[in-house]
């Protein structure tokens, strides 16, 4: 299932880019000679493809995440813990100015929580039974106020769109120098070769891994101020004590995909590990709440 998923998203990202290209009137991103790049084609196709990979990801999150992840929508709670989770997401959402988000549990015995969504109105907050069964409902309250407040800054969104823009010039810069090298090193006079297609997908593997650094440093921003927002919604306190529980959880395994270890219970090692990490480290996330007392 998750393959077809995967299969599913990258054909509506194709369709999604060929139609957008096609009402643009798009013919390729080759001068007419035949010879030179047409830059501004080639960015405006770049652009498309670029921003449309990350749209239709955003769009497609909340059932990704509930399909990766196999959490349970709570839609009629089970018991006590159930209603006094919807209970507390509700709360927090209405101080928080926004819809009330779809509220689910995760099997995982790691203490973890994410929020998704494109629309802060229509999102999806989930926890792990890991979190509710060792937490205690301070902690687990600061947890979840720390997810409303992803969604109420539209993280999501802006996340998505700086990828996009990442993307676009990732895709763009990529093809200059796979066109660049088709002509000087491979002799290609009309078209592009082999060497092209080949020098443009080494370049778009280095400049993808380099470029993501850029979109982590924004992620690491959002955590800060996603932390502040949890304290605001529950309290410092508990939000300093949910942190730091997780840091003394932090031999535990983790079973949850990259993408959506949402609360990050890991740190980076070296100076170099730090620039790819989505979250910053538990201890500067507690000294950062500690300091704005």
């Amino acid at each position: 299932m998750r393959i077809a998923l995967f299969l599913l998203t990258n054909l509506a990202i194709i369709i999604v880019a060929s139609v957008s290209l096609s009402l643009l009137g798009f013919n390729g991103y080759m001068a007419a000679n035949g010879i030179d790049l047409n830059l501004n084609a080639l960015l405006l196709f770049c652009f498309v493809f670029g921003m449309a990979g990350s749209v239709v990801s955003l769009l497609l999150s909340k059932k990704m995440a509930k399909m990766s992840t196999r959490t349970r929508i709570i839609d009629t709670p089970r018991n006590a813990r159930e209603q006094w989770l919807v209970d507390t997401v509700a709360r927090q959402a209405q101080a928080a100015g926004i819809g009330m988000p779809e509220v689910g549990v995760f099997p995982s015995p790691v203490s973890n929580a994410f929020a998704t969504g494109w629309n802060k109105n229509n999102a999806l907050v989930a926890v792990s039974e890991g979190l509710l069964d060792r937490f205690s409902r301070e902690e687990a309250e600061a947890v979840m106020a720390h997810e409303i407040g992803h969604v109420a800054n539209g993280d999501m969104v802006t996340l998505a769109l700086i990828q996009g823009v990442v993307n676009t010039f990732v895709m763009f810069f990529s093809r200059v120098i796979g066109h660049t090298i088709d002509r000087v090193v491979f002799k290609t006079e009309r078209g592009h070769g082999i060497g092209f297609y080949i020098v443009t997908f080494i370049a778009e593997m280095i400049l993808g891994i380099l470029a993501s650094a850029i979109v982590f440093w924004f992620s690491r921003r959002r955590e800060f101020r996603a932390d502040q927002a949890g304290a605001n919604l529950a309290s410092r306190q508990a939000m300093i004590g949910a942190l730091q529980r997780l840091r003394a959880e932090q031999g535990l395994p983790t079973d949850m995909p990259d993408t959506l270890t949402a609360f990050g219970i890991r740190t980076g090692q070296s100076k170099l590990g730090k620039l790819f990490m989505t979250h910053p480290p538990l201890e500067d996330r507690i000294r950062a709440l500690q300091a704005s007392a």
